[in-house]
């Protein structure tokens, strides 16, 4: 990819023009979370994540493994800052460029890293020390990265809990809480400045679960149903994570927040829960994650917001059995432990019959990246002659 910059002016003027880097390609996909002692090895999930054609991938941490393991292959990934490491990021800009250096940098360009989510769900969480911290190593961080000329490469986010939100239904009626609202809007206002999203965690599973008697499961589960109309907007929802988006943009909007973008960085469904987690089973997982799969492959918004097309990151990639929590906890992965998938929505899992594409990965390291390099270079090189 580096030589894009010699080759292909028009790359440099569409980055340049829109002014800031964009972390998410296309409109899938996936959280690889590793809190378990069974999955497959990080070569292993790289076979796994491109025969299934999933590009985007966010970590919750910047392990070196995963990272070497996804060098030269494509795959684009957000590391994650890891709450307990807030503190120490808030109040040391030299212990950020530290970081990212060691984190992020050493990788560049081979692993193509694209975003660091700087802790987990902090606003509306139980660490209430942490809330007063987050805007702090949010911007040691980013000045980290513009200081290593990694702000056009690298974008910065941090991901929210449907706990920063008084209220969210109907979605019109959104807002934040006012406990949250003294800390998440100088938040919004240092996105707005980078061009960073607002990165909510949404899960019709968890709404539905905790009042299924007043909560239409197919409403949840994107499958046929009255849905709900809303007063204000004017507007029918007929599944659940559209009101949900909507919800977002409706507090960003009520904080004056009119033009930031809404990315989904978490949403699922559990294949197995506890006996109090009502519609935690596999039938219901599939069909979420199969209608979820279909409703964002038609690259369409919401109905609040019909032109911002959505984008979802899915959790979870494996089922992870050192989870504490709830039995659904351990229960969100699309695969199993063992690569094997789940339940059916259209991918195929790691076999005997896959072991061979591991090679892929050497293949494409070592002659596809320049061919694909070349085909996209090259009508670039056709315009400049015929200019010429």
């Amino acid at each position: 990819m580096t030589i894009f910059p010699f080759f292909c002016p028009f790359f440099i003027l569409f980055f340049t023009q829109t002014g800031y880097v964009q972390a998410f390609t296309g409109t899938y996909g996936i959280n690889y979370g590793r809190i378990a002692n069974n999955i497959p090895s990080p070569d292993e999930v790289v076979t796994l994540l491109r025969a299934a054609k999933i590009r985007n991938v966010r970590i919750y941490d910047a392990d070196h493994s995963v990272l070497q393991a996804f060098s030269g292959t494509g795959l684009e990934i957000v590391v994650g800052l890891p709450n307990g490491q807030l503190q120490n990021m808030s109040s040391s800009a030299d212990h950020a460029l530290s970081w990212v250096k060691e984190n992020v940098q050493t990788f560049l360009p081979n692993t193509r890293i694209r975003g660091i989510a700087v802790g987990n769900e902090v606003l509306g969480g139980n660490d209430f020390s942490l809330w007063g911290v987050l805007l702090g190593a949010v911007k040691n961080i980013y000045n980290a990265t513009k200081k290593l000329h990694l702000e056009q490469v690298v974008q910065i986010s941090t991901a929210n809990s449907f706990a920063v939100f008084a209220t969210s239904y109907p979605p019109s009626s959104c807002k934040f809480n006012d406990n949250v609202s003294q800390y998440m809007k100088p938040l919004l206002e240092f996105f707005q400045q980078i061009g960073s999203p607002f990165c909510l965690n949404a899960y019709p599973f968890l709404a539905y679960a905790s009042d299924p008697e007043h909560i239409d499961i197919n409403y949840a589960l994107f499958e046929p149903t009255e849905g709900i109309y809303d007063p204000i907007y004017r507007l029918h929802y007929d599944n659940m994570l559209d009101a949900q988006i909507d919800a977002a943009y409706a507090a960003l909007e009520n904080a004056g927040f009119h033009k930031m973008e809404v990315i989904v960085t978490e949403t699922g469904w559990a294949s197995n829960g506890d006996q109090s987690e009502a519609g935690a089973n596999a039938t219901n997982a599939r069909t979420y994650n199969y209608n979820l799969r279909k409703r964002l492959a038609k690259r369409k918004g919401t109905p609040h917001r019909p032109k911002n097309i959505v984008k979802a990151y899915i959790f979870a990639l494996f089922n992870e059995n050192e989870k504490d929590g709830h039995l659904s906890e351990k229960n969100y992965g699309l695969f199993k432990a063992d690569g094997s998938i789940s339940y059916n929505i259209g991918f195929h899992g790691l076999s005997a019959g896959h072991s061979s594409l591991l090679s892929l990965k050497s293949i494409y390291s070592e002659g596809l990246s320049w061919s694909y390099t070349m085909v996209f270079c090259l009508p670039c090189l056709i315009l400049l002659n015929w200019w010429s």
